[in-house]
Formats: C-alpha cells, sequence, structure tokens
C-alpha cells in the first residue's frame, strides 16, 4: 500500500461541501483516506482578485501508482464540474499529489514531490498539522522546516 498526501482546494461555491464530496470521491475511487487536516482558509496565491479558498490535507493509502492516480482525480476533478481555463483561476475543487510515499518523478505531466509546495503556506500549514516531521525527499527538510522558512505572505486561518 502506498502512502500518499493530497492538498485538497476550492474557492467557488459551497466550498466545504466540495471538499466533502471529493474527499468521499478520493476514498470511493483512490483508496482509504486516513488523517485529515483540518480545514484552512487562505487568500486566493497567484492571482488574488478571486474568493478566498477552503484547503485540507488528506493521507491517501492507495494501490494506484503514480499515474493511475493522477488519472483518477482528475477524473474527479471532472467530475465535480472542475475546468481549466485559467491558470490560478476560480475553481470548485483542486486536488494536488503532494507527496507519494517517498517517490521523486519528474515527468512530462507528472511531477512528485509537487514542485511549488514548500512555497505556499496553505499547503504547508495544514501538512504540518498532520505530518510535521515528514522528510521532503528533494529538499531534505522536514514540514516543520519547511513552513518555518515559507517566504509565503498570506495569512492561513485554520477554521
Amino acid at each position: 500500500m502506498n502512502q500518499t498526501y493530497l492538498l485538497i482546494g476550492g474557492n467557488l461555491g459551497n466550498r466545504q461541501k466540495n471538499l466533502e464530496n471529493a474527499k468521499e470521491l478520493i476514498a470511493a475511487k483512490a483508496g482509504q483516506v486516513g488523517k485529515s487536516s483540518s480545514l484552512y482558509e487562505t487568500e486566493a496565491w497567484g492571482m488574488r482578485d478571486q474568493p478566498a479558498f477552503l484547503n485540507q490535507v488528506l493521507v491517501l493509502f492507495t494501490k494506484l501508482d503514480p499515474r493511475q492516480l493522477l488519472s483518477t482525480i482528475l477524473d474527479i476533478e471532472h467530475q465535480m464540474g472542475r475546468e481549466r481555463t485559467q491558470k490560478f483561476g476560480p475553481r470548485a475543487i483542486d486536488i494536488d499529489i503532494l507527496f507519494y510515499n517517498e517517490a521523486i518523478i519528474d515527468e512530462p505531466g507528472l511531477t512528485i514531490p509537487h514542485p511549488q509546495l514548500h512555497l505556499r503556506k496553505f499547503t504547508l500549514e495544514p501538512l504540518h498539522e498532520i505530518a510535521p516531521a515528514f522528510i521532503h525527499p528533494v529538499l531534505h527538510k522536514s514540514i516543520t522546516d519547511l513552513l518555518k522558512e515559507c517566504p509565503d505572505p498570506l495569512a492561513v486561518k485554520k477554521l
């Protein structure tokens, strides 16, 4: 069984309900959801003129390989109405693979660990809640240390 960390988030519609629906679909299609972080609210990152996001990190135990997991996640996003029309734009749901075991994957369309996670408080705060000692396999630092060093100025509010 593979242990993965996923970030789910969104800023359109009923944000909390969308995260609950995404979590249920992930459990039904991708594997067993273990720990879940609290919900965190953050200003939009990258394109600020839009509603605030709700985010949550999930631990997922899956038999799927990384490509299968990515495909399943993209299907769930599509099923929930995600349309990729604008980079960093508003969306009902976004699901990112943060880590897949301690794997380092850099292929067209799939990069694990997520290449931006150490730069984003909205990712690090919920990840720190459930896996503070996890060591980033590329940067060789704990989530606690990455959070302390994170340059992201946006406030992240635990709900």
